[in-house]
C-alpha cells in the first residue's frame, strides 16, 4: 500500500481557504468536504485538510495556533523548475497569499515562501536534480561555485 499525507490547516475562513487552494491549480474534493473542512487535493497521495478552528480543536486538547502570530511547521512542496515555483508564487499571490520573505537562490536549489491567507505557510522549491543526488556540497564543487553562506 503506498501511504498518503494529509497535512491539517486551521483556518477561520473555509470557504475563502477552499478559494484560495483552488486558484493555485487544487481540487476539493467534494467526499471528504463540509461545512467544517475541506480536502485539498494536491496528487494522488497528498492532501491539506483545511479545517475551522473549532473542529480542528476536537481532534487535540492542546490550543490551536493562531497561524498569523505563530510558526507551527512550515509544508515545502517540489516544483518542476524555478519558473515553475515563480509560477505558482505567482498565483498564490493573486489569490490572497502574502510572500513573507525574498525568494532564496542556493545555487542548487531556489525556493520561495508563501503564507495562506490565514497565515499557513508553504514553501515550493526546485532542487536541482543532481545536487538532489550528489548532494548540495558536492553539486557545487562540481559546478565551481561554493556552498552557500561559505566565504
Amino acid at each position: 500500500m503506498t501511504a498518503s499525507i494529509f497535512v491539517n490547516f486551521p483556518t477561520t475562513d473555509l470557504d475563502r481557504s477552499k478559494a484560495f487552494y483552488e486558484a493555485l491549480g487544487y481540487r476539493i474534493n467534494p467526499n471528504f468536504t463540509d461545512e467544517n473542512a475541506a480536502c485539498v487535493v494536491l496528487d494522488d497521495n497528498l492532501y491539506f485538510m483545511v479545517l475551522t478552528r473549532e473542529f480542528l480543536g476536537t481532534f487535540t486538547d492542546k490550543q490551536i495556533i493562531d497561524p498569523k502570530t505563530h510558526a507551527q511547521m512550515a509544508v515545502s512542496l517540489t516544483c518542476e523548475s524555478r519558473e515553475a515555483v515563480d509560477e505558482m508564487l505567482a498565483k498564490a499571490l493573486a489569490a490572497g497569499g502574502t510572500e513573507p520573505r525574498p525568494a532564496q537562490d542556493y545555487g542548487f536549489m531556489y525556493s520561495r515562501d508563501l503564507e495562506d491567507p490565514d497565515g499557513n505557510i508553504l514553501g515550493y522549491l526546485y532542487m536541482e536534480p543532481a545536487a538532489a543526488e550528489m548532494g548540495p556540497e558536492a553539486y557545487l564543487a562540481e559546478q565551481g561555485a561554493a556552498p552557500a553562506g561559505s566565504a
